[in-house]
């Protein structure tokens, strides 16, 4: 939680709220990795790669 605590107070400070779509779908494909690690769905998603 510091990490996002930190990211949104730089994005505060030096107006760069452009990065926040950015950081969101960074987070999301990393969760999809992550989940999605060994299970059936993992040949559907190397597809997006």
């Amino acid at each position: 939680m510091e990490l996002i605590r930190e990211l949104w107070a730089y994005m505060g400070v030096r107006k760069k709220f452009w990065l926040l779509p950015i950081f969101i779908i960074f987070g999301v494909f990393g969760a999809l990795v992550v989940l999605t690690q060994g299970t059936a769905v993992a040949p559907f998603i190397y597809t997006l790669f």
